[in-house]
């Protein structure tokens, strides 16, 4: 008898998905699949909002860059999983559904971690751990050629949760002093929610779909979670106060060459954290929002820290200790996030947003890079432009249709942008600054990699931001 699995002129069969064994093989029902799909949307949907909601306040400033992304990944999941779902059920979805209770204690119980260590290793080592079993069980489980669309979804998933997890193992090998470990009775609290749960996947029997199974009490989240809004910075941030060296006056003066406005366009970037801190605020303290909100959102976000990740390279590629020459603020995120409520804090953003658009905006750093004959810098200018013309379209999708017409919308920005106190001379009189001017220190820094004298003028640099904002209002946006 003819083997049926023998293809024709050895093309492989079944597109190449699987051999005919495996197709033959019996896999999950729909019901099933939606069962653990859902699972799966609600794992990246909770890890989503654990990342955004501790960015602001971890002081790390790797950790911020980090959950910057891995909050980015999740989101994107989350959103492929939603249309997954919704292809193979017909509304209502059941999205918003919690799964099983023990899984929600299990995920708040991990936001409500009291010390960056456990926080750490609770997501890391026990959650994405334990959700890369879940994929992986139902890859396993499921036909690969019935249920294709989804194997490839979790596929994806699997290979960005590695890629997150790996992080995670460099991070805590190498890491000094190290994080600690979990201790054995919260680890064991913890596999008792799981295991309440039927896993994390509900791929354990009998557990899932059984809600009478036992489930764990509340511990740290018997009191529920408060988002703290206020940025912390690690050692290497001694004087986040400083508002001494004014980068847009410098940036926008004809008078100054270009290779130096390199610098200050490295500072721009680096200082870009703080924007993560504050977008982290408004996504997580304004609820109720449709997915692709939160999801946009936090594409933004993740840019963001790209950018100060591109500062920050910038500053490595001409041999410059920015933590030594630089003094990077939070004086931004730390007002907007104190100061104003969320729906303010996107009118300013999305204020400045609408300032880097025109030529005098992204374009004129692109221009000043290339000018400056530093392809890096030029590079990154050119991305980041790139990326604030994404931006500004999130910003008319998400806020400027709350407004009858644009105008009334970036006047509102400006609005609340002209609420925002900074304190420049209180954070002086109060001996949290002495608002020192960093800059010839960094500029000549450069110019020894340079190869070349200090230029005397652009030396005696020293217009601070004491009486003047930083937005394209008046010169350029800080974004």
């Amino acid at each position: 008898m003819k083997k049926p699995d023998k293809s024709h002129r050895r093309i492989p069969s079944l597109a190449g998905i699987c051999d005919m064994k495996d197709a033959m093989k019996p896999g999950l029902s729909v019901e099933q699949s939606v069962a653990r799909l859902k699972r799966f949307h609600y794992a990246f949907k909770r890890l989503h909002g654990i990342f955004i909601a501790r960015l602001t306040s971890e002081p790390i400033y790797e950790l911020k860059m980090a959950f910057s992304l891995h909050a980015h990944i999740c989101a994107e999941h989350v959103t492929a999983l939603r249309k997954r779902v919704g292809e193979m059920r017909e509304p209502p979805l059941g999205l918003e559904e919690v799964p099983h209770p023990a899984l929600e204690i299990f995920f708040d119980e991990i936001l409500a971690s009291p010390t960056t260590d456990e926080l750490l290793r609770s997501l890391y080592s026990v959650a994405l751990h334990q959700l890369g079993i879940g994929l992986r069980a139902f890859m396993s489980e499921s036909n690969p050629l019935a249920d294709y669309p989804s194997i490839r979804l979790c596929r994806i998933a699997e290979s960005e949760r590695s890629d997150i997890s790996r992080f995670a193992s460099t991070m805590f090998s190498k890491v000094r002093p190290p994080f600690k470990s979990l201790t054995d009775e919260r680890t064991k609290y913890f596999f008792a929610c799981l295991n309440s749960a039927g896993g994390l996947a509900g791929h354990l029997q009998p557990a899932i779909g059984n809600p009478q199974s036992e489930v764990p009490p509340r511990r740290y989240s018997a009191t529920p979670y408060k988002y703290d809004p206020v940025p912390r910075r690690d050692e290497r941030f001694p004087d986040p106060y400083n508002m001494a060296v004014n980068a847009e006056a410098f940036l926008y003066d004809p008078a100054f060459p270009p290779q130096p406005k390199t610098l200050m366009m490295f500072y721009k970037r680096l200082r870009e954290i703080d924007v993560p801190e504050m977008m982290a605020s408004i996504i997580a303290q304004t609820p109720d929002k449709p997915w692709d909100y939160y999801r946009d959102m936090t594409r933004q976000l993740w840019d963001e820290a790209r950018h100060a990740m591109m500062g920050e390279v910038g500053f490595a590629s001409l041999n410059i200790d920015w933590a030594k020459n630089v003094m990077v603020n939070f004086t931004w995120s730390l007002a907007l996030n104190t100061q104003l409520t969320p729906i303010e804090r996107h009118a300013v953003l999305y204020f400045i947003e609408q300032g880097l658009m025109p030529r005098t905006g992204k374009r004129f750093e692109w221009e000043t890079a290339l000018a400056a004959g530093s392809p890096l810098s030029a590079l990154f200018q050119d991305y980041d432009w790139a990326d604030e013309v994404l931006h500004a379209r999130i910003g008319r999708d998400w806020y400027l249709k709350e407004f009858s017409e644009a105008k009334k919308a970036v006047e509102y920005g400006d609005q609340c942008w002209s609420k925002v106190l900074m304190n420049w001379e209180a954070w002086r009189t109060e001996g949290k600054t002495a608002h020192r001017n960093w800059w010839p220190d960094l500029y000549t820094a450069a110019c020894k990699t340079w190869g070349i004298p200090p230029d005397p003028k652009v030396l005696a640099y020293a217009t601070s931001y004491q009486n003047v904002r930083a937005d394209l209002k008046n010169l350029s946006a800080s974004g």
